[in-house]
Parts: structure tokens; C-alpha cells; sequence
């Protein structure tokens, strides 16, 4: 039985990239860490030890920089099209390139009531996400967001689940649903206002996670991801990955104290793991 080389790939990982825009006395940072992966005919890098026909790594760091110059940020999906391309060109034995994007938002300082033009401290509220794969036929956009973490204090039971002999788990009619989620959404083929769609996307993500009575997790996404499909046609599907962060009451009866849900030890494992997508019929 012979041996032969599988799929393969490589790249440059976590390129930490920040770009700040000083036109005016008014700065903006983006702030990005940037992987980039490259496939394609390298089987002689492998078996033979020919470099010849590979980028080195260290071009496409150096690439990730340089275009955050010369082409700019003004979005992650923008910037990481650019740069595949970029690099799908440079390399003619690459028959894809794969570009990941996390960006970490910052806010202006507050200084007498408005925003400092040039102090900014990292804000919370997730971490944008973006992986696009480009190849001579086709570009594929999928963005998201991470490290969003959600809270609701009430609104959210857990009721009527399957037991067996090792259930110990008492039901809850009112109970506290947290998640850190992770949220990521396919684009549709064709350009769109990036930074538009985000912050329309995660502002539904929200709004439904705040509003929707949730019997389950796993009802509440199915709820997020529906209200994304409806309101962007852009979008093809939504899929999440979101734990549950359980809260757990507190007994404070020994020290003769009432707790009627108000004091919870917040457990960070083990924890509960809810996957899924949600998708239009026609895809």
C-alpha cells in the first residue's frame, strides 16, 4: 500500500494588525488579528523539500501589513478580500486563499462630555469576526461575532426534559439564561455595506435575545437565527455555538436567609453546549 500527501495547507497565524487613521485631528483605529492560509499544488514543499514554488510565511505577514496601508480597513470583510487576493495572485501554484479576521473594538475615552479625538479604551461587547475564502471562481464571505456575552435575569424556564436514573436536574420555571455566544452568518454572493450589515445583524441578535420568552437555549437561537434570515436577504444562513453559563441558587437557608432568586454562584464549568444553524429552505 503506497503513502501519498492528503489536503494541505499553510499560512501566517495571528498577525496582530492595527491600523490607525490620522487624515484629521480626529483619529480611528481598527484594531485586527489577521491568519492567512494559502492551498493549492505544494505537494513538492512536502515530499521533495522544493520551496519553490512557496510564498513564505513571512511574505504573507508582511503582506497583512502592508495592505492595511495601501488598501486601508474601513471593514474585515473588505480588507480580508483584498489581501486573499492579493496573495491568491502572488503565488500562481495557490488555487485558494483563506483569509481570518478578528477585530477588537475600541471606544473614544469620555473627556468633558464627548469622546476624546485620539484616547480609546477597549470596549466589550464581542469580538467581530470575519473568514473569507477566495479562489478563481468563487469569493465566500462568512462573518460573526464572538465572545458576546448575554444576560437575562428572568424570562426562561427549563421544564419537562427527558429523564433516566442518573437525572438529578430539577426543573425551573424561572431561571437566570446566559451564554457567551458565538454567532457567524454566510453571505450571499455580490457587495454589500459590511459594516451596515453587522450592526444591523448584531442589533437583531439582541433585541431577539432580550425579547423572546425561552423554554430552552436551543429555542432561543432558533428565534435569533429566524429573525436574522428575515429581516437581511443578504444572508443565507446563521449558525451559533453558545454554552450556557449557568447560574446556580444559592442555599442560604443554614444561616437562616431567604433566596428567592436573587443570589447565584455564576459556574464556568462544566457547562452545557448548544450548536446549531438555521437556514432558508432553497440553501
Amino acid at each position: 500500500m503506497g503513502i501519498v500527501l492528503g489536503p494541505n495547507r499553510y499560512g501566517k497565524a495571528e498577525n496582530r494588525v492595527v491600523r490607525i487613521y490620522r487624515d484629521t485631528a480626529r483619529h480611528e483605529i481598527r484594531d485586527l488579528n489577521v491568519s492567512t492560509l494559502l492551498r493549492g499544488d505544494f505537494g513538492d514543499a512536502h515530499v521533495a523539500g522544493d520551496q519553490s514554488h512557496v510564498l513564505p510565511t513571512d511574505t504573507q505577514k508582511n503582506t497583512a501589513f502592508a495592505y492595511a496601508k495601501e488598501h486601508g480597513v474601513t471593514s474585515p470583510e473588505d480588507y480580508a478580500i483584498a489581501l486573499a487576493s492579493r496573495l491568491l495572485h502572488a503565488t500562481p501554484a495557490a488555487t485558494g486563499a483563506r483569509v481570518e479576521v478578528e477585530e477588537y473594538p475600541w471606544v473614544r475615552i469620555p473627556v468633558d462630555g464627548k469622546g476624546h479625538d485620539h484616547a480609546f479604551v477597549r470596549a466589550g461587547g464581542g469580538v467581530r469576526t470575519t473568514v473569507v475564502d477566495v479562489t478563481a471562481e468563487a469569493t465566500l464571505v462568512e462573518s460573526g461575532l464572538k465572545d458576546l456575552v448575554v444576560l437575562k435575569s428572568t424570562g426562561s424556564e427549563f421544564r419537562g426534559f427527558l429523564r433516566d436514573d442518573y437525572t438529578t436536574l430539577a426543573e425551573a420555571d424561572d431561571r437566570v439564561l446566559a451564554t457567551s455566544l458565538t454567532a457567524t452568518w454566510c453571505y450571499a454572493a455580490g457587495d454589500h455595506d459590511w459594516n451596515e450589515a453587522y450592526d444591523g445583524i448584531r442589533q437583531r441578535l439582541l433585541e431577539t435575545f432580550a425579547t423572546t420568552y425561552s423554554r430552552a437555549l436551543q429555542e432561543t437561537l432558533y428565534a435569533m437565527g429566524t429573525a436574522v434570515l428575515e429581516a437581511r436577504p443578504e444572508v443565507a444562513e446563521v449558525s451559533f455555538s453558545a454554552p450556557n453559563k449557568h447560574h446556580h441558587l444559592v442555599d442560604l437557608s443554614p444561616f437562616g436567609i431567604d433566596n428567592h432568586g436573587e443570589v447565584f454562584i455564576a459556574a464556568d464549568r462544566p457547562y452545557g453546549l448548544i450548536e446549531a444553524t438555521v437556514t432558508r429552505e432553497e440553501s
